[in-house]
This record gives structure tokens, sequence and C-alpha cells, in this order.
């Protein structure tokens, strides 16, 4: 018996729980659940970096002609998000006689931290408007949150760092230590003093741009792909309500997928904030996409009206499943267990046996045990994965079954099944109904959630900042 489900990872809380170039890119990191120390940091004094100029510098400098005569004042920074490399920037917002102007990069002759020159004493005076895929620096960018995607975490832009990156100037990094904002606090002459220290590169971080209108929707978040699906979600409850509804939207535009995993580690509060708004299609396609078990969690902690509208949206098969899920109590084994899981017939051999766990679309972290019996008939036992590797291809389940399997009813509690999967070094323990026919199994990760308190990533500083 096989699953339809094709993704399932644990969660705290729900149902279960108790109570660019090259240029500046930081080294290679090893993927890992723990926020890694600050090596993602790259230096602006390394020997292949180009001069930093700071936006602090740029920003409020002086406007001139070519004769160095001042016409007026650099109010803002305009770059182009969306494209491969570090951001270009394409032109400034600039006020000549107290009137905004839109200064296109390519009237320009000369950008330093003494102003921006140009090469013709001739300005745009229309109103500025943005245009696609524009983002204003000091409006949208400086002081406001982004993603620190190396170190999965949220951080605050203190500073933005330009470079003249291959013949164009572009955004390379933001400084998120106290001396971008020190140096911004103090008189421009004092903060020239404060030296560039260590930044992050732009290519590991990831802007938040749902509050600019040109942008939303636009630019897509492809370093959020990068990321765990549970790294996602705390970003996203780390978040503010806005900025964590754009990091869904961003991240279910670019895989259904991805975004049915990041709703399954949402704690019961997220949830319930991001579906309540969605209408009851777009909630059942998200069910659709997750395990029965975590859709059921989910389903759980609707209202009772919109529950049964939801239920009736999904696919048969899933709405089956989901419905038996919600019989059991979910402080025991029938409310802890999943009813994906691969049953062998003790003829099968061991080499079938293998064939059918390739085949499987169970997640592989969770397909660990084999287990054996006929599809109506009683458990015989259970295999682990590893086993079936060892054993010679043609060798028959039935023989390799050495130990009586350990099972749980449904209704056994929680203390009965952690005890039970303690006792015998399990990662996985089937649950059977009366007559020993295979209802579901639980995994050691549904113990782990229930164990767990809510909200332990927040609690034990798992998110931290830089």
């Amino acid at each position: 018996m096989d699953s339809d489900a094709t993704r399932r990872s644990s969660r705290p809380g729900g149902r279960h729980a108790t109570a660019t170039s090259k240029l500046l890119r930081p080294r290679a990191r090893p993927r890992c659940a723990a926020p890694p120390a600050y090596d993602e940091r790259v230096s602006a004094t390394s020997a292949q970096a180009p001069p930093i100029l700071h936006l602090s510098r740029l920003v409020g400098s002086p406007l001139r002609d070519a004769d160095g005569s001042r016409l007026g004042k650099v109010q803002d920074v305009i770059v182009r998000l969306g494209g491969v490399g570090y951001p270009p920037i394409t032109g400034f917002l600039v006020t000549v006689a107290g009137r905004p102007s839109f200064l296109g990069l390519d009237r320009v002759s000369d950008i330093g931290s003494d102003g921006v020159v140009l090469r013709k004493a001739k300005l745009d005076l229309r109103h500025f408007e943005r245009r696609p895929d524009e983002v204003l620096l000091k409006r949208d960018v400086l002081d406001h949150q982004l993603i620190n995607v190396e170190g999965a975490r949220l951080v605050r832009a203190n500073e933005i760092e330009l470079a003249l990156v291959a013949g164009s100037w572009r955004v390379v990094g933001v400084d998120t230590g106290p001396r971008g904002g020190l140096r911004r606090l103090l008189p421009k002459g004092l903060g020239a003093h404060i030296a560039t220290g260590e930044f992050l590169d732009w290519a590991g971080v990831e802007p938040f741009v749902g509050h600019v209108p040109t942008v939303r929707l636009r630019v897509p978040h492809p370093k959020l792909a990068k990321l765990h699906p549970a790294q996602i979600a705390d970003l996203v409850e780390a978040a503010s309500r806005r900025e964590g509804e754009e990091i869904i939207q961003a991240v279910g535009d670019d895989d259904r997928e991805l975004e049915a995993d990041v709703f399954e580690e949402l704690d019961d509060q997220h949830q319930r904030e991001f579906l309540e708004d969605r209408p009851d299609a777009q909630v059942a396609s998200i069910l659709a996409r997750m395990a029965s078990d975590d859709a059921a969690d989910i389903v759980g902690e609707l209202d009772e009206d919109r529950r049964e509208r939801v239920l009736a949206l999904l696919p048969v098969s899933h709405r089956i499943k989901v419905r038996a899920l919600l019989g059991y109590d979910p402080a025991e084994a029938g409310g802890l267990m999943s009813p994906d899981f691969v049953l062998l017939p003790g003829s099968t051999s061991a080499g079938d046996a293998l064939s059918a766990v390739r085949d499987s679309t169970i997640a592989p972290e969770l397909l660990s045990t084999v287990f054996v019996g006929a599809g109506e008939g009683p458990l015989e036992g259970a295999l682990a994965v590893t086993a079936l590797l060892r054993a010679q291809p043609g060798r028959r389940l039935s023989a390799m079954v050495k130990h009586e399997s350990p099972c749980l009813a449904p209704d056994a509690p929680f203390e009965e099944v952690a005890r039970q999967m303690a006792d015998y070094n399990l990662t996985a323990i089937p649950v059977v109904d009366e007559h020993q026919r295979m209802l579901g199994v639980v995994t050691v990760d549904d113990v782990l959630e229930a164990m767990l308190p809510r909200g332990w990533r927040r609690r034990f500083g798992l998110l931290g900042e830089d």
C-alpha cells in the first residue's frame, strides 16, 4: 500500500502538539539546520573587491554639471531587481530648484561620495514614475528587513554598499552591523571616517518588495528555493504579517509543492492567519499537495462549516484519508499516524521490495521501513530498508522477518507510543486495527513534534539576527 502524498515533514504545534557575478560571493557552506556564524559575510578590504561607495554617502550629495556647478541634490538611487547578478543602478531621483526629477544613468558621467556629475546639463523634469522591477534604495530597502538566505534569518539593512563592477554601478552588499547605522547618524564629514567593515554579499540576501507597487508579484524570490521548508517557515513566523504573506506568495508563484511544504511547517497560529483570507478553493489546492496527516492537522483547525466546504474540494482519495484521520484523537496513536506506508506480501523478493521503495512517492526521509503482510490480512512484521539493501535480491521477505513487530492500537496514548519506540529503538511503528490489519505508521518525527514545546525554535533562538 503506497501513498499519493508526495511530501511530508514535521512541524511544531498542530493536531499532534501536546498542549550576479562571482565577485564577493561567500565561500560555499554545507546546508544544515543550524544557523551559521558570520563566515557568510565578505570583507570589503579583500584584494579582489572594488572600492565601495556607501549609499549614505551618495544620498544627499550634490548634483553637479560638467563644470562643477551645483545644480541640485541626490535624493535616492534607483536600481532594477529581478535580473541575474548584482542589481544595476538605472538612475537617480534628484531635486533641482526644489522639484523632484528623474536622472537616468546614461546622462551621468561620474558617481562618487562627492556627488553625481551630469554628462550634459539636461534633466527630465517630468514627474518620476517607477518602471517595472525598479526600487528606490533609500525609500524601499534601507532600514527595512531583508532575508539573509545564507543564514536563514531576517536582518535589517543599516547601510547599502555600491561598487563599480565590470563597468557598471551595482548593489553589491548590505551592512547589517552598527557601523552602517553610526555612519548615517553622524555628519557626513565625520561619517566618512568610519571605515568599511564586513557586510553581507547581495548574492546571499533577498529584499522584501511587497510594498513597492511596480515590483510586487513581478520579482520572484529564487534564493528562497535554496532553503528547507522549515527554514522558510521560520522566516514567515519571524516576519511581519505583510512580509510573511510576501514570502508565501513568492514561494507559491515559483513552486506550489514548496508552498504546501512551508504550510506544513508553520505553527497553528500562522496557518490560521494565512488561510483565513484565502478562498476555499485555494485552501483546498494547498491541502491537496500536503501529506494527508498534515492536511488533517490544518482541516481540524478550520471552522466546522468551512471544514466541510474545503473537504468537498479535495481529491477523493485525499479526502477519504483526511476524513479518516479526523476521526482519531490527536493525542493518541491514530491521531499521530500517517496512512502512507509501503506494505508488501511475504512472498515478495528483496529486489522487488527495493523496486517498490524506489517507486514510492513517500518522502525518502520518512521511508525507512517496509511492512510485511497481505493487504487485507494481519501484519506479519517489518523490515528496515537497509536490511533489504544487504539481502540477496531473490530472498523473500517472509524469510527475513525474525521478530514479531511491535504495533499499536489506534487508541494507544502518546506515552505508550513513545515508550514502545524507545524500547525497540524504532524510527517507525505500525498502527493496526482489532484484526491486526495495518492502518498507518507513526514515525519518530511525529513523536518529537508532539514532545517539543510550542514555539521551541523561537525560544531556543534558532532564528537569530546578525
